[in-house]
C-alpha cells in the first residue's frame, strides 16, 4: 500500500460526517395520462383530456391536501431506485419508464427540514395501471390539468429586460379541486438569462408541487414534437385524428389537420385496417413507425 492510499484511508476513518449539515433527499413523481372525455352524443367522437396523478396526504405537513406521490430516499438505494419504490408504495403503479425531470432545492420548500427533491416524469396509459393509495396516502386520484396565463409584463432594464408572467394552474376531478398561481420571472442582462418561479397563491396543493407540475408540462410539450412519447397513449392501430387529439391536449392548442399530417408523416405507417363505428365515417388506421428517426 503506497503512502497516498494509506493517508486517504486514515482521512476517511477520521472523517466527521457531522461537520456539514446533511439535507434530506426525496423523490417526487409526475405521472400524466390522456383520456377520453365523456360525451352523450354517440355521433361525436370523444375529445381527450390531460390528467395527472395526485395523492391525498394522510399526515402532516399539508395533511388532507393533494400532492404529487413522493417520499424520502434511503441511505442504501439510488435515487432512481427510490423513485421506482416510492411510486409503487404510494400508488400501486409499477413497471413504467420514469425520466428524471429536475432537482428542486429552494430553502424553506419543506417546513420539516432542509429537503432537496429530485422529480421524475412519465406519460402512461392509465387504463393499464390501476391506482390504489398506499400506506402514506389517504387517497389517490387522476386530476384534469389546465394552465393559463393570466397576466404578462415586460420591463426594459439598463442591461436587458425582465419578463414577468403569472400562470394559473387548475387541477380538478368530479369531487376535488386544487389550484395555484405561479409567477415566472425571466431576467436577461448582458446576454445572460435567469428564470425564477414564485408561488403567489396555492389552494389544496402541497409543498412547491405547483412549480413542478408547470415545469413538467413545459417539458412534456417540448418532447411531444421530437420523441415518440405521444404514441405510448395509443393502441397499435389508430386514426390520425386520434393522434392529433393527443398532440392537441398535450400542447394545449388546436392544430391544423393538414399541417399536423405533414409534421408526423415520417412517424406513422399506413395499414390496411379500417375503423368502422356507428355514427362515424370509416377511418383509415395507421401504426407507429419505429424507424422514423433513422430516416431523418
Amino acid at each position: 500500500m503506497n503512502n497516498h492510499s494509506s493517508a486517504e484511508q486514515q482521512f476517511l476513518k477520521e472523517y466527521d460526517v457531522n461537520q456539514y449539515l446533511r439535507p434530506s433527499v426525496t423523490v417526487d413523481l409526475l405521472l400524466f395520462t390522456v383520456v377520453d372525455k365523456e360525451t352523450d352524443n354517440y355521433r361525436k367522437r370523444s375529445d381527450k383530456a390531460l390528467k395527472i396523478l395526485l395523492i391525498k396526504r394522510k399526515d402532516h405537513p399539508f395533511q388532507g391536501q393533494w400532492a404529487l406521490p413522493g417520499g424520502f430516499v434511503s441511505a442504501h438505494e439510488s435515487i432512481d431506485e427510490a423513485a421506482i419504490r416510492v411510486l409503487e408504495k404510494e400508488t400501486n403503479v409499477s413497471d413504467v419508464y420514469l425520466e428524471q425531470l429536475y432537482t428542486w432545492g429552494d430553502i424553506g420548500r419543506d417546513p420539516r427540514t432542509r429537503v432537496i427533491s429530485c422529480s421524475y416524469m412519465a406519460l402512461i396509459n392509465s387504463d393499464l395501471y390501476p391506482v390504489q393509495p398506499g400506506a402514506g396516502a389517504e387517497d389517490a386520484k387522476w386530476f384534469h390539468v389546465q394552465d393559463q396565463w393570466t397576466q404578462k409584463k415586460t420591463t426594459v432594464t439598463d442591461n436587458g429586460f425582465m419578463t414577468e408572467k403569472w400562470v394559473e394552474l387548475r387541477l380538478t376531478n368530479d369531487s376535488d379541486r386544487a389550484q395555484a398561481t405561479v409567477k415566472i420571472t425571466k431576467t436577461v442582462e448582458n446576454g445572460h438569462s435567469k428564470v425564477t418561479q414564485e408561488i403567489v397563491d396555492s389552494q389544496n396543493l402541497a409543498f412547491d408541487h405547483a412549480k413542478m407540475v408547470l415545469y413538467a408540462l413545459e417539458r412534456l410539450r417540448n418532447k411531444v414534437d421530437y420523441t415518440d412519447i405521444a404514441f405510448h397513449l395509443l393502441p397499435e392501430y389508430f386514426a390520425l385524428s386520434d393522434l392529433q387529439q393527443v398532440f392537441e391536449v398535450i400542447l394545449g392548442k388546436e392544430l391544423l389537420a393538414a399541417a399536423f399530417r405533414r409534421k408526423i408523416a415520417d412517424k406513422v405507417l399506413e395499414t390496411n385496417h379500417i375503423r368502422r363505428s356507428a355514427g362515424h365515417r370509416p377511418a383509415k388506421l395507421y401504426k407507429y413507425n419505429p424507424n422514423w428517426d433513422d430516416e431523418l
